[in-house]
């Protein structure tokens, strides 16, 4: 029977990889699927992994209908046995009504990958719509990690390197460090808590002269 799987975790723990692996395994035996994201990092239309492979993918918009998507190409002749749908976070809850509806009526597979939680700790529409509806939710097992060290559990939005707790849900960053105002970084949920970043935990440690001079 198809099922709609969600494969959820935070940013950099490797969801892109998977989704281009899941596909690369299907379309390998033969089955008919079609890829979608959001807002990639590499740019519209485009499926990227940080690996640094990346893909022609179907941009998904608000206007986007998965059941009319899946109907019109099998009317084509396509059998569509599947469908990849990665950063499944920005779909809207009707999208992921959509995507149940093609799973139960057009038996067709979805994976769908995405984070579940924004920069705020709170859950994005489409991740809570996935999480009521999917067969199958599954945690990456990849653990991204926190500069400490430990497990990264929670989104951080950057500016500067500076954690901050309020602005749009939707702008679109990388877990890259001094990239541009805009930035996002994983970490745990104590330094989540504390909005100890990387830069204003270095900013914050005690320097070697002065490491120098308290050793005197």
């Amino acid at each position: 029977m198809a099922e709609l799987a969600f494969f959820s975790g935070t940013m950099d723990c490797g969801k892109s990889t998977l989704a281009l692996q899941m596909h690369h395994n299907h379309h390998a035996r033969g089955r008919d699927g079609v890829l979608f994201t959001r807002n990639d990092r590499a740019g519209e239309a485009r499926l990227s992994s940080r690996l640094g492979l990346s893909v022609d993918a179907h941009e998904v918009t608000d206007e986007t209908d998965f059941w009319a998507e899946v109907v019109q190409r099998r009317t084509r002749g396509h059998a569509v046995d599947y469908l990849i749908c990665d950063e499944a976070q920005f779909y809207t809850a009707d999208q992921v009504d959509q995507l149940a509806r093609v799973v139960d009526d057009l038996g067709t597979d979805v994976f769908a990958f995405g984070i579940t939680t924004d920069f705020r700790t709170r859950l994005f529409p489409g991740s809570a719509r996935l999480i009521e509806l999917a067969d199958r939710v599954e945690v990456l097992q990849v653990r991204a990690l926190c500069w400490c060290g430990e497990r990264a559990t929670h989104n951080a939005r950057t500016v500067r390197g500076v954690m901050v707790t309020e602005g749009e849900q939707v702008v679109v960053g990388d877990v890259l460090q001094d990239s541009g105002d805009v930035g996002y970084e994983v970490l745990c949920r104590l330094h989540h808590r504390k909005r100890m970043t990387s830069t204003t935990a270095a900013a914050a440690a005690p320097s070697p002269q002065t490491l120098g001079v308290l050793g005197d």
